[in-house]
């Protein structure tokens, strides 16, 4: 297992930079941000210019870094919403206007991934209306929104089976796919396709009180990508706010907080434990939300706490009498 570094963390600064410092720091791999705009990557050109991708590879790879995943959120959350002002920052534009749009930068991104023979795209699918978890007052508003799931994500997919190429959806809140029973049910739904999977983040998963071993085994062989991210249940505010409070990430109140690795709830020897066991042997993708620090202190202490803790190769087997 590898760890990586998100970059998105770091748009500030060009590609280039960001995996010459990662690099120094003893990261060995980089996912990067695929969405409209990003100073990053500009898929657009790599799925156009005949060099642009072989310069993109040549460039990462020069520092002994690989290309994890590209990563497309923004644009994938537009594919089933929410629509209106909830996502005109995204892209301004009707539903329908949205949806298309969604759906076209999601392809390029797959298309760009396969031109750079990255293996998996991360992301988000987007939910219109998370409330409709609460069945009332319409009892029916999620399996309506399974069913534009499958409409809408199935032709992407398809273009991802026909470039080769993985999608990773990061359960998140606000997601159709948030926890261990959605992410069943959606593989239910698309038919068992192998290009259909997860972006394992375990702070997500605590955010809403799910067991990140329990995601792990029930889910191993659908993981294809996992990123590192801590969350604190802050118990001192839990009985206030519970674990989903609204409001701004730094107001002192919150029952949760995402933090970097080992400064937060998750229980990263277990994690690393269940991912080894079945079969997990990525990249472990460090990305920086924890409002109480900066990112060079996020970033330094996180490889520290990390490195030492990473499995380098599978247990041997013990062949003798006592042992077997």
């Amino acid at each position: 297992m590898r760890i990586g570094l998100f970059t998105a963390t770091y748009l500030d600064m060009q590609l280039e930079e960001v995996c010459k410092f990662a690099a120094g720091l003893g990261f060995e791999a980089v996912e990067i941000p695929a969405f409209a705009g990003n100073p990053h990557l500009d898929i657009e050109a790599v799925v156009k210019e005949g060099n642009k991708a072989k310069e993109v590879k040549q460039m990462v790879n020069s520092y002994g870094l690989l290309i994890s995943a590209l990563a497309n959120h923004p644009e994938g959350q537009i594919v089933l919403g929410p629509f209106g002002k909830d996502t005109d920052a995204i892209f301004p534009g009707s539903k329908e206007e949205k949806i298309k749009f969604g759906t076209e930068r999601m392809i390029k991104t797959a298309q760009a991934a396969n031109t750079l023979e990255v293996p998996v795209v991360t992301g988000f699918i987007g939910c219109e209306n998370f409330g409709r978890f609460f069945p009332w007052p319409y009892s029916k508003g999620w399996s309506d929104m399974e069913g534009e799931f499958v409409e809408r994500w199935g032709k992407i997919l398809d273009k991802f089976a026909e470039y080769g190429v993985k999608f990773a959806h990061e359960p998140h809140p606000n997601e159709l796919v948030y926890n261990v029973e959605t992410a069943q049910r959606s593989i239910e739904l698309m038919g068992g396709r192998k290009e259909w999977g997860f972006n394992f983040d375990p702070a997500n998963l605590i955010y809403l009180g799910i067991d990140v071993e329990n995601f792990i085994d029930t889910l191993g062989d659908r993981i294809f990508h996992v990123h590192a991210k801590d969350g604190e249940i802050v118990t001192h505010n839990v009985k206030r706010s519970g674990m989903i409070p609204q409001g701004d990430w730094q107001r002192l109140g919150r029952g949760f907080r995402f933090r970097i690795p080992g400064w937060g709830s998750v229980p990263w020897k277990k994690v690393i434990t269940e991912l080894a066991m079945v079969g997990y042997d990525y990249v472990m993708s460090y990305e920086h939300e924890d409002v109480t620090m900066s990112r060079q202190d996020g970033i330094t202490k996180t490889i520290a706490y990390l490195k030492p803790l990473m499995i380098e190769k599978p247990y041997e087997g013990r062949h003798d009498v006592l042992f077997n």
